[in-house]
């Protein structure tokens, strides 16, 4: 496609050998300059590629005295007859490595100075590179990024205008509401004392547009979470929002299967028809994770029950107490160095866990561990078999509460995995995880509270044991994982005025607390609700996937650091006197 504007007639990476013979004009960058023994050579760059200007004293002294005085980010415009170059001087690594122009006119737009750091070097520390993000802009993989984002954004618009969405934008100021990650507030200035909040996503309004008739809503939203952050976080991010009006969770599943396949085919790969289907609790057990990465083996497997019939006291005790205990089999390196096995010790208390328990199956066939004391010889022997272990095998295990066990034994099977190279780093591994818990007790709020959130509709199976038994309530939710990473997730929400009721009962929500902060959704829901679901998928998480990237940050044009701030602009700043009286604001603490 050719770039045709006033000041230019094609893009630098878009000049063929089809236009050899032609006169073009092109304006960019200069890249590069090169004097090779009175002839100079120049690389000019836009966002479509490279292409190489010559000038010769000989043929136009007026372009080369200009050429003389280039220098690097230099922008110029330039005017010439597109020739093949010498076949010799060929540069494969170009699209346009096989042309040039010799200038009859050239200009200087503008001038640069040496830039604070090099273009396209590995070696620029991250806080160099976003204080001056507008030159790291300029960087091949910056903008491949960006460009890579641009295709995600309009094949999710052009496969959801299709199956016959509409888009529809939700408003920024909203009102402040419970569960999830701190809000941002935003201070009223013509409502004295009172504060909106910055949206941590749609959820409200996308389920009102279900109430208003709409059927299929989406939107590539703004959210806003204050949280602490880390590689994929910021603290405004964007996802793609869409709703649904009478489906089941299977119909979400279905549109969202179709709407991967036709982005993950913009960098090549063909997902599977239908993607895999886990539930939460099997990918905990045998996973220790709700987002497990499936490139790559090392399950969990449960030695609860070998263990309650032994004398391991205090693994027993544990369970008694409702733990558990999981391990998991490493293959090969039974040959460790005591001090290597201390080190993993340390490793996984680092994680949280206790204690480390192992068991060395050593080449000569024999089993080797201060445990093997609490065990007979059949129960050693059947935690052999069901760990399938071989000579220079190790088995690990923890025994904790649940959440701890999962957690330890998952981090520690990922860092096998990548220790040991088991991670095929160009393999997919796309999986559906369901049937999350409804709730989780919190030790901090001293109470039950929403896994997803409390439009959640829980499993009908499972709705008596809201009150009853809620640590074994399930949802209708699910989550889309990629590689081990959640893309998105979502559920069929609530469309039942008591069944509402009973989720903000078992949350511990007050007649009046729930009036207060869901009244209006509450009154909306009286007046014919259809059945509705929805899902969420973070968008700059799928680029940063697909672009393989380590950090989302990569892939927002102007992102914060770690530290929620923007260095170029140096945002969060503070307030004057006179922001905050109109504002009716006063500080009580210090600032910088």
């Amino acid at each position: 496609m050719l770039t045709t504007t006033s000041m230019k007639s094609h893009g630098c990476g878009e000049i063929t050998k089809n236009e050899i013979g032609k006169e073009v004009t092109i304006a960019g960058w200069v890249s590069a300059v090169r004097d090779l023994g009175g002839i100079i050579f120049v690389e000019v760059r836009d966002k479509s590629g490279l292409f190489q200007l010559v000038s010769d004293p000989k043929k136009n002294p007026q372009v080369y005295d200009i050429f003389q005085k280039l220098r690097d980010e230099y922008v110029i415009q330039a005017t010439g007859i597109v020739s093949q170059r010498p076949e010799e001087t060929y540069n494969d690594k170009l699209a346009t490595g096989y042309i040039e122009v010799y200038p009859t006119a050239i200009k200087i737009l503008s001038t640069a100075a040496v830039l604070p750091f090099p273009l396209n070097s590995d070696e620029v520390g991250e806080d160099i590179r976003l204080k001056y993000r507008y030159l790291d802009l300029r960087q091949e993989k910056v903008i491949n990024c960006l460009k890579l984002r641009h295709e995600i954004v309009k094949t999710i618009r052009d496969y959801l205008n299709s199956q016959n969405f509409m888009e529809v934008e939700t408003p920024i100021l909203i009102k402040t509401t419970p569960e999830g990650a701190r809000d941002y507030l935003v201070p009223s200035r013509v409502q004295p004392g009172k504060f909106y909040a910055l949206p941590q996503s749609p959820q409200i309004f996308k389920q009102l547009l279900m109430v208003g008739g709409i059927e299929r809503y989406y939107q590539i939203a703004k959210c806003f979470r204050d949280e602490d952050l880390r590689a994929d976080r910021q603290p405004e991010f964007t996802q793609v929002d869409m709703e649904m009006s009478f489906v089941t969770q299977q119909d979400i599943m279905n549109m969202v299967e179709g709407l991967l396949k036709q982005v993950f085919r913009i960098v090549g790969y063909e997902t599977p028809d239908k993607i895999p289907v886990m539930t939460y609790q099997e990918a905990m057990d045998k996973y220790g994770s709700d987002r497990p990465d499936l490139r790559f083996g090392l399950e969990l497997f449960d030695i609860g029950d070998i263990i309650m019939n032994s004398n391991f006291e205090i693994i027993k005790d544990t369970l008694k107490a409702g733990g558990i205990v999981r391990a998991i089999k490493i293959p090969g390196i039974a040959n460790y160095s005591r001090k290597e096995i201390d080190d993993l010790t340390k490793l996984a208390i680092s994680y949280g866990a206790k204690a480390l328990a192992n068991i060395m199956y050593l080449e000569d066939g024999t089993a080797k561990s201060p445990v093997l004391k609490f065990l007979t010889e059949e129960q050693a022997e059947q935690i052999k078999q069901r760990a399938a272990a071989k000579p220079g095998d190790v088995v690990f295990f923890v025994a904790d509460k649940p959440k701890v066990t999962y957690d330890v034994m998952g981090r520690f099977r990922l860092y096998f995995g990548d220790r040991l190279g088991l991670i095929d780093k160009n393999a997919h591994a796309l999986l559906w995880v369901v049937d999350f818990p409804m709730f989780e007790y919190s030790e901090e709020d001293n109470r039950y509270v929403s896994v997803h959130h409390p439009f959640t509709m829980p499993n009908l199976e499972d709705i008596d044991k809201m009150e009853s038994d809620p640590a074994h309530c399930r949802s209708i939710a699910y989550d889309i994982v990629y590689n081990g990473t959640e893309l998105g997730g979502g559920s069929v929400r609530i469309h039942d005025g008591d069944i509402q009721k009973r989720v903000f009962k078992a949350l511990g929500l007050s007649d009046e607390e729930t009036q207060e902060k869901f009244g209006f959704m509450i009154n909306a829901f009286k007046y014919g609700t259809p059945p509705h679901a929805g899902l969420a998928l973070g968008l700059d998480r799928v680029v940063a996937l697909l672009a393989k990237t380590d950090s989302i940050r990569d892939v927002i044009a102007f992102p914060k650091n770690s530290a929620a701030k923007c260095l170029m602009t140096d945002a969060p700043a503070t307030a004057t006197e006179d922001q905050l009286r109109e504002l009716h604001l006063r500080l009580t603490v210090k600032t910088n």
